[in-house]
């Protein structure tokens, strides 16, 4: 039986104040924030998966086709996760729309709402130079229930920029909509760090994520570090999280990805522990290390640099639970 998620989602402890603009959420969307957080809040801390994708099952893949060339060759179907969740205990998770689907976001729709109070929804901005993305956008958001939207850089029209007129747009409707940014900078958060420092500075009120670590990896040289301390710059912009996920993507060693340590340790120093948040990347982690390994290595590595267990309550669960906890509380008294 799904727990619901004003359980999943309730913390005790210090909220990471944000200055926002004004939000709107459409009557089916205030239904479900309404029925999410219809329970009492627990003190007990649960673990939350800030990073994961589902997409459908071969036999299902009729209903919800995937994106051309993108066919998986994982099985990522929501019945395997949820038995990987279980077998993990871990209680509830943000989806993000998977290339597989690309902009198609059915499946992942089907998924939050047959679960809504165990999944939050992440999409796929659309960043078309028709300017059509902003219009799916918000209808996903105000229709559909999704409470964050992932800039992927390498959809962007060629030789555009997450700043130009389309990504501006979509970002500041984003941050009026009380709905976290996330950024995936696979190539190299070098290549992306001035678009994302233009935003944050010229619309303080949007919250945003850094996927992976903003695949920063231990660095070996001058030129590793330095983009390693950007990473670390970040901090200065009150809005700014980071995703402690995908391990296996960023570490340079095998399970249980002890390289990792010092990062960890520096980002903590830097950001503080309530805005870091785990995230397994399922179901690529899989072969790597398997689900419950993926959460099994955060405790490994917070063990190597003696993280207080406070701290690592807010990362394995509360950081994401204030996070959007508070969003989808605001964005309900909004309406009324």
């Amino acid at each position: 039986m799904a727990l619901r998620l004003s359980t999943v989602l309730s913390v005790v402890g210090p909220s990471h104040s944000i200055s926002r603009k004004p939000s709107f959420t459409s009557r089916a969307a205030s239904s479900t924030i309404r029925m999410a957080f219809s329970e009492t809040p627990s003190s007990t801390s649960k673990v939350i998966d800030s990073h994961l994708h589902v997409w459908a099952s071969s036999e299902e893949a009729g209903k919800f086709p995937y994106s051309p060339g993108q066919e998986p060759n994982l099985p990522g179907h929501v019945d395997f996760l949820l038995q990987c969740m279980e077998e993990a205990g871990v209680d509830g998770a943000l989806i993000v729309q998977p290339i597989i689907h690309k902009f198609d976001h059915s499946y992942v729709t089907s998924v939050l709402k047959k679960y809504p109070t165990k999944f939050i929804g992440c999409c796929l901005a659309n960043p078309a130079d028709d300017g059509s993305g902003l219009k799916q956008f918000e209808h996903l958001v105000l229709e559909d229930g999704y409470r964050a939207v992932r800039f992927n850089p390498y959809l962007w029209p060629s030789g555009e920029k997450m700043t130009n007129e389309v990504g501006k747009a979509i970002f500041q409707r984003a941050g009026e909509l009380n709905v976290p940014v996330g950024f995936m900078c696979m190539k190299g958060l070098n290549l992306h760090i001035s678009e994302i420092e233009q935003l944050c500075t010229e619309f303080p009120s949007t919250v945003v994520l850094l996927d992976h670590f903003a695949f920063c990896k231990p660095p070996k040289n001058d030129e590793e570090a330095l983009v390693l301390s950007q990473l670390l710059n970040l901090s200065r912009f009150p809005q700014v999280y980071v995703k402690f996920s995908a391990l296996f993507r960023v570490s340079r060693v095998q399970f249980p990805y002890p390289d990792l340590s010092p990062l960890l340790s520096q980002v903590v120093s830097s950001f503080g522990a309530n805005r870091v948040m785990w995230g397994s990347d399922f179901p690529f982690l899989v072969p790597e290390c398997g689900y419950k390994g993926s959460k099994e290595a955060v405790h490994l590595i917070a063990n190597q640099i003696s993280l207080p267990s406070s701290d690592l309550e807010w990362i394995m669960g509360r950081t994401a639970t204030q996070l959007f906890q508070s969003q989808l509380t605001t964005a309900k008294q909004s309406f009324h």
